[in-house]
């Protein structure tokens, strides 16, 4: 049975024809510019069949990104909520210890720590003075800003207030020479007084004997000594002990924990005034009680 394919002209002459005529399209398209017009409507034509062709890809991958998406919004929730689980579970825990405390300081008579008043200030002005440590703030004695008022900022003690004028202050920071401020180690509630250096990132610790327990990584906290600074908050940590037996005192270098070069926005803390019950009596009501108890 005869076929289309034996018909006609032999194949190597059909391919020979084919070839011929693709060289001069290729030709003719590419010096005369002759098929411009016509590429235009092919490719417009056949637009929709490739948007057609490249469906099944674009779904596929549509659908391996939403499902990595998803993939990852769960594990961020799952995280979350493990994360809101210990937190919770710490403020269980503090809500156990503050209403122990409460409990002990109640058995033993101790007045309760209230909630000292704040105020945020900001950043003014930086003492040009190379031999001296100070900065100048935005608050002053029209915001009730009064002197050795404590400054902190974020990670911890910052300085005192030195000079109040009625819009700005001046404050004294810890590293300045002539500050010092008591401390005591968080890890062995061992005492020291911590002197500034002249330097914005380090500290000394004066008249340390060697026999003291002091270890590099050790954190200082605010002793609450002097009633300057309360009680608890963060001021340094040891960077460097040297024990040399020729001196009498070991050598205690603490690096400051407060931002000192990168002073921004501040925390002025006020001091909890004991209450007018609480107050010693006044003289005039010492004479009237022993007036009377003599008359009894």
């Amino acid at each position: 049975m005869d076929t289309i394919f034996t018909r006609g002209p032999s194949l190597n002459i059909r391919l020979t024809l084919a070839l011929v005529l693709s060289v001069t399209l290729i030709f003719v398209d590419h010096k005369l510019d002759g098929f411009k017009s016509t590429r235009v409507y092919l490719n417009s034509l056949m637009s929709p069949l490739q948007y057609i062709a490249n469906l099944p890809g674009l779904l596929l991958s549509e659908s391996a990104q939403r499902l990595t998406s998803q993939e990852q919004l769960l594990a961020e929730n799952q995280k979350l909520n493990n994360q809101l689980l210990l937190m919770s579970e710490k403020l269980q825990q503090f809500d156990v210890i503050s209403k122990e405390n409460a409990q002990l300081r109640e058995l033993l008579q101790a007045p309760v720590r209230e909630t000292s008043r704040k105020m945020v200030a900001e950043l003014m002005a930086v003492d040009k003075n190379p031999y001296s440590q100070q900065v100048v703030i935005n608050k002053g004695a029209i915001d009730g800003v009064y002197l050795s008022q404590p400054v902190l900022d974020d990670k911890g003690v910052v300085g005192q207030v030195m000079e109040v004028g009625s819009t700005n202050s001046r404050v004294l920071l810890i590293a300045d020479v002539t500050h010092a401020i008591p401390v005591r180690s968080l890890r062995n509630d061992i005492r020291f007084i911590a002197t500034g250096s002249g330097a914005l990132n380090e500290l000394f610790l004066e008249h340390v004997p060697h026999s003291v327990d002091i270890q590099e990584g050790d954190t200082l906290i605010s002793s609450g000594l002097g009633n300057v600074f309360p009680e608890g908050y963060p001021v340094a940590k040891v960077t460097q002990v040297v024990r040399d037996e020729s001196r009498p005192f070991a050598r205690v270098i603490v690096k400051p924990l407060a931002n000192l070069d990168r002073l921004r926005h501040l925390l002025l803390l006020w001091q909890n005034k004991p209450d007018e019950d609480e107050s010693e009596p006044e003289v005039d009501d010492v004479i009237d009680n022993e007036e009377k108890a003599s008359d009894a």
